[in-house]
């Protein structure tokens, strides 16, 4: 499902997503409002990109928003203002989302705003990033929760961590080549292009 959101006191202006060449939306997702989404990108069944409260809502080239991920912002305009703590600022634009390139939401994780995913960074299963910013080449692994924090480039937040320090976050291991999942998200990336690309074959001919 692609469609506008609706007009709200704090949505007073409705969009239409943006969908870039090569992308390709499931039938059984939803992507509502204020989002672009760059070329090369999957989404799955059951993934929701929302853009119909804080926005706007940005996926870079070559991402994937696999099943069950949630995209979502808490308000980024009130009272007829725009509420500065709900946005974050890449390259000088504001965004209540942003997702870099080639980055991978896994299965059921949610990234709500305001937040920020750079560029090659894995997002693990059901993890959570909350007011948030994930550096480039990042792993967080399955069932993390990070919140509040900025996570330095390379780094990887293990299983299960709730990482809501600062200090914590700055203290994160480095991913080495002897990390296991140093690789994974190059492979991820590769086969969610290739079904982006395959659906899309497929929409056509039928």
């Amino acid at each position: 499902m692609i469609e506008k959101n609706v007009k709200t006191d704090f949505s007073p202006i409705i969009h239409e997503p943006k969908i870039a060449a090569g992308s390709f939306v499931h039938p059984l997702a939803s992507v509502i409002g204020n989002v672009t989404l760059g070329r090369n990108i999957m989404v799955a069944p059951s993934a929701c990109v929302r853009g119909d409260e804080g926005q706007p809502l940005f996926i870079d080239d070559d991402s994937n928003i696999q099943d069950g991920v949630v995209i979502h912002a808490l308000e980024t305009f009130s009272h007829n203002q725009e509420v500065t703590k709900n946005l974050v600022v890449i390259k000088g634009i504001k965004y209540a989302v942003y997702i870099g390139k080639r980055v991978s939401l896994a299965h059921q994780a949610q990234v709500h705003g305001p937040a920020a995913v750079l560029d090659d960074s894995f997002i693990g299963m059901k993890a959570l990033i909350f007011k948030a910013h994930v550096g480039c080449g990042c792993v967080v692994e399955p069932g993390a929760i990070v919140l509040g924090v900025s996570v330095p480039d390379g780094r990887y937040v293990p299983t299960g961590m709730i990482l809501n320090s600062q200090a914590d976050a700055d203290r994160l291991p480095s991913i080495t080549p002897e990390y296991p999942f140093k690789d994974l998200n190059k492979g991820v990336v590769h086969v969610n292009i290739a079904l982006a690309r395959g659906y899309l074959a497929a929409s056509q001919i039928a």
